[in-house]
């Protein structure tokens, strides 16, 4: 239980902080998100301090975990953050972020989304291709505006992660290829509405070694260099986020160590360091409750059918990834049996977890850990399921900071032809 320090079991019955799973079950239902503030919190003061009174911004990825209460958390803190959608940028806003402390990410841009970030004076565009940059100067002028930018930089290392969330190999869609960085950094010193900040750079996600980090960090270093001796003023170094959790048996780096790897040999330089993460900063820090419905016991095979689905999480589909699985009330009489953990969705592919060692019974209460990012963001309404609602504990308190979706509200926007 070490990677799951605010859920631990008491009186043997899984707790989130002081606040017994069971009882969430009884007063929200299930399938239900719960968070753990005092985790979150954690996590992020973690990273802040990590960088020992430099010059630095943390800035947490919002596609990892956009719920209002989250963002809201982590502003109070001071955080920036990392938006790659406009709808992401109204939430930071809502939810009483910095507009000073964004960085718009994303390869994909909006001329609207553009003006939009314009208007609420984000931090930085990390501009992606040389195509959006031509975009984002023409939306500025229109505008009367000057865009500040870096250039998202793809530095070829191999992040060696699933292939899925490596970003920063030269065939992956992200970036500006790094043999023509320094080129388009001086295309852009002659576009009147834009000027340059930064320079950026993002590998992938679910890094668990710190070697690709440090290469990454020579390669970008070495790029400083030359464009600062083209007489380029480069503001801050943005290094992108990426470092794993524990969902099994990864031992990831603590946060301490990889900013001492990101900041190192750069004692004597002056730029703002700024940082991106996500997963690290909220996947530990939640859990998806689960119910189990029916136990099916085949020939070859035994099925626990919970309450859950792909669509809640989608991880286990999408990137055949593993998720602790824990009873919440453990000691029923029922036998041991290898289960296979599956939700009511009619796709093979519907699964929460392979060949688990448990003891169930219908009824029962499961716990899939380390569902705090890439969890609710990425779920869905496939089968006409509403999304889960979300909890956050804080103490002894459980606070409601989303309700469970309605089928009213699933087909509000839909009409009937006349």
């Amino acid at each position: 239980m070490s990677g799951f320090p605010s859920f631990n079991y008491r009186n043997n019955v899984l707790c989130g902080e002081s606040v017994r799973l069971d009882r969430i079950a009884r007063e929200f239902g299930t399938p239900c998100y719960v968070y753990s503030r005092h985790a979150l919190v954690a996590a992020y003061s973690e990273f802040d301090s990590a960088f020992a009174g430099r010059d630095h911004l943390v800035c947490y990825a919002v596609k990892a975990n956009s719920n209002l209460a989250i963002l809201n958390l982590f502003a109070r803190l001071g955080s920036g953050f990392d938006i790659v959608s406009g709808g992401e940028l109204r939430r930071v806003l809502e939810a009483g972020g910095d507009p000073r402390k964004i960085v718009f990410s994303g390869v994909g841009k909006q001329p609207d989304e553009m003006r939009v970030a314009l208007e609420a004076g984000i931090l930085c565009f990390n501009v992606e291709s040389e195509a959006e940059l031509e975009i984002l100067d023409q939306v500025a002028r229109s505008m009367n505006q000057i865009a500040p930018v870096s250039f998202r930089v793809n530095p070829d290392v191999d992040a060696r992660t699933h292939p899925y969330i490596s970003t920063g190999l030269k065939e992956n869609k992200f970036g500006i290829p790094f043999e023509e960085a320094e080129s388009l950094y001086a295309s852009a010193q002659k576009l009147a509405n834009v000027r340059v900040t930064g320079l950026d750079c993002h590998i992938g996600s679910q890094l668990t070694e710190l070697d690709p980090f440090v290469e990454t960090r020579e390669k970008m270093l070495g790029l400083l260099d030359r464009l600062e001796a083209r007489g380029l003023k480069i503001h801050h170094l943005d290094l992108g986020g990426g470092l794993g959790i524990r969902y099994s048996s990864e031992k990831p780096p603590p946060a301490r160590a990889y900013i001492a790897a990101l900041c190192g040999g750069m004692v004597q330089r002056k730029q703002r360091i700024l940082v991106e993460p996500g997963r690290v900063l909220v996947g530990n820090a939640g859990i998806l409750l689960t119910r189990v419905e029916y136990l099916k016991h085949a020939t070859h095979r035994n099925f626990a059918i919970v309450d859950a689905a792909m669509n809640d999480l989608m991880r286990p589909a999408l990137y055949n990834a593993y998720h602790e699985i824990l009873p919440v009330a453990p000691g029923t009489q029922a036998d041991v049996k290898t289960y296979q953990v599956v939700g009511p969705v009619c796709e093979t592919g519907d699964f929460l977890g392979h060949d688990r060692e448990l003891a169930l019974l219908p009824g029962d209460l499961l716990a899939v850990m380390s569902a705090g990012a890439y969890g609710m963001s990425m779920s869905s309404n496939y089968n006409s399921r509403p999304r889960a609602a979300e909890v956050m504990v804080d103490g002894d308190r459980a606070h409601l900071i989303r309700e469970r979706e309605s089928m009213d509200q699933l087909m509000a926007g839909e009409k009937i032809l006349p």
